[in-house]
């Protein structure tokens, strides 16, 4: 059984930063990969940022230069940086987990979401 449990989502004012981590539990042998994705009402989620075991890091070009992705492998938790947040930046964020549990079978897993509100 794995988990992930996401926090530090919340309401901000337009310009303003959040902090999102996310911490992977479980029967886990090895993370392939971590990343964010996010789901505006009426909109397809989308990849926002990931990062793979090896450090590589993959954004979406609309947050490129506001958003860093940085991980600790550790604790098995993955963090989002936002700074200079946008209104359209307000969604559901999902921490997502590619990963090899012990029982040695490669899973996708994905967080409850947190919801991220920017105002204007």
């Amino acid at each position: 059984q794995v988990q992930l449990v996401e926090s530090g989502g919340g309401l901000v004012q337009a310009g303003g930063s959040l902090r999102l981590s996310c911490a992977a539990s479980g029967s886990i042998f090895s993370i392939n990969a971590m990343g964010w994705y996010r789901q505006a009402p009426g909109k397809q989620r989308e990849l926002v940022a990931a990062i793979t075991s090896g450090g590589s890091t993959n954004y979406a070009d609309s947050v490129k230069g506001r958003f860093t992705i940085s991980r600790d492998n550790a604790k098995n938790t993955v963090y989002l940086q936002m700074n200079s947040l946008k209104p359209e930046d307000t969604a559901v964020y999902y921490c997502n987990a590619n990963l090899r549990v012990v029982a040695g079978r490669e899973y996708d897993y994905w967080g409850q979401g947190t919801q991220v509100t920017v105002s204007s």
